[in-house]
C-alpha cells in the first residue's frame, strides 16, 4: 500500500494512493483514522482492515478525490522523532578521500545516527531557506524508514518487523553552517535542522518484496534493490541503489532502540547514498580537475529525486525575503 498525508480545504487527511489516484481513507469506514500517527499506533490491525478494503478501490467503487482538491504533506507531517543514519561506505569514503582524510575505521564496527529537528519535516512542493542556508547549500540523496509499532531493546533479526514503510528522504544541508559548528566537536545543528523533506507518500514493505536482495557480508536484515537518483533543474547529479547500504536498517533499528524506546511514527533516514549530495561530488570534480566549479542549490532551484518502487519527490527552492544572517553574529 501507499499511504499519503494530504491538505484539502486546509484540512490535513491521511489518503491511500491506488493505480495513481487518492482516496481518503476515512470514507472507507473501519472508523479509520485521519491521521498518520493515531493510524500508525494502531497497528497490524488497521493496516490489515486497510488492505481488505483494496478491492473496492480497483473496482472504483469509492469515488477518488480529484487532484485539483488537494496538495501532498509529508506522509508523516510531524513525526514523533527524526532520526538520519550513515549507511553507506561509498558516500562517506568518498567524501574523506576527497578531504585527503583516511576512512574511518568505526564504521564498520557499528552503524551511527544523529537526532534532527523533527519539527521542520516538510514534503513536496516550496522549501524556504535563509540567507546562510544558500551558503553552500546541498541536497542529500536519502531512503528513510517510519516505524510501525512501539519497541525498545529490538534486536536486529527481528527490526524488520518493526518498519511501517519506506519514503523518499531528502537531508537538506546548509554546509558553511555545518562545518563551522563542528569543529566544535558537536552537531550537526543549524547546519541540518532548518529542513528535512520526505515524501510523496510512505510505502509498506509487502509493495518492495520483488525487489529484496541479500545484505551485504557480516550483515542482517532486509535489503532492496532500488535505483537512486536526483536531478537538479532536471540535469542528472546524482545516481546509486539502495542496495548498496552497508548497514541495514534493522542493524540501525537495533542501534537506535538499545536502552530506549522507538515510537509508531519515528522516521529514521539511511543517510546518503555514494554521489548523493553536492559536497561529495564537488570535492571528486576538485580531485580529478583542480578547476572544477563546485556547484550548490540556488533560489528557483527545482530538486527531483526518484527511487524505483517509492515514487518521485520534487521540491523548488526559495529565499526567504530578509538579509538576517547568524553567520554575521560570529564575535
Amino acid at each position: 500500500m501507499k499511504l499519503a498525508s494530504y491538505l484539502k480545504n486546509n484540512k490535513q487527511s491521511l489518503g491511500i494512493i491506488v493505480q495513481e489516484k487518492l482516496y481518503n481513507i476515512a470514507s472507507l469506514g473501519e472508523n479509520f483514522s485521519s491521521n498518520i500517527l493515531p493510524f500508525l499506533d494502531e497497528g497490524e490491525a488497521a493496516m490489515k482492515a486497510l488492505q481488505e478494503k483494496m478491492d473496492q478501490l480497483i473496482k472504483g467503487e469509492i469515488k477518488a478525490i480529484p487532484e485539483s482538491d488537494f496538495s501532498l504533506l509529508a506522509p508523516v507531517p510531524h513525526p514523533r522523532s527524526c532520526r538520519d543514519g550513515y549507511a553507506f561506505r561509498q558516500h562517506v569514503a568518498a567524501a574523506r578521500r576527497n578531504r585527503g582524510v583516511e576512512m574511518i575505521k568505526e564504521f564498520d564496527q557499528y552503524p551511527i545516527f544523529y537526532f534532527t529537528n523533527h519539527q521542520a519535516i516538510q514534503g513536496p512542493g516550496e522549501i524556504f531557506c535563509m540567507p546562510d542556508h544558500f551558503q553552500q547549500l546541498d541536497f542529500e540523496l536519502e531512503v528513510a524508514i517510519v516505524i510501525g509499532k512501539q519497541g525498545r531493546n529490538i534486536q536486529a533479526k527481528d527490526a524488520d518487523a518493526y518498519i511501517a514503510g519506506f519514503t523518499i528522504m531528502n537531508d537538506l544541508s546548509a554546509r558553511k553552517l555545518q562545518m563551522e559548528e563542528m569543529l566544535l566537536n558537536l552537531g550537526p545543528a543549524k547546519g541540518k535542522d532548518f529542513s528535512t523533506v520526505i515524501g510523496p507518500w510512505l510505502v509498506t514493505p509487502d509493495e518492495l518484496k520483488p525487489f529484496l536482495v541479500v545484505p551485504k557480508t557480516g550483515h542482517t536484515g532486509n535489503n532492496y534493490n532500488l535505483k537512486m537518483k536526483c536531478w537538479v533543474n532536471d540535469q542528472l547529479v546524482s545516481e546509486g541503489n539502495m542496495a548498496d547500504m552497508d548497514w541495514t536498517f534493522a542493524e540501525i533499528i537495533e542501534r537506535c532502540s538499545y536502552g530506549v524506546t522507538l515510537y509508531p511514527g519515528d522516521v529514521i533516514g539511511s543517510g546518503t547514498v555514494g554521489t548523493g549530495c553536492f559536497l561529495e561530488l564537488n570535492g571528486t570534480g576538485k580531485l580529478h580537475n583542480p578547476s572544477y566549479q563546485p556547484q550548490w542549490l540556488q533560489d528557483g532551484d527545482v530538486v527531483k529525486m526518484s527511487i524505483d518502487g517509492l515514487g518521485i519527490l520534487e521540491n523548488t527552492i526559495r529565499a526567504e525575503q530578509t538579509d538576517w544572517s547568524i553567520l554575521a553574529l560570529k564575535k
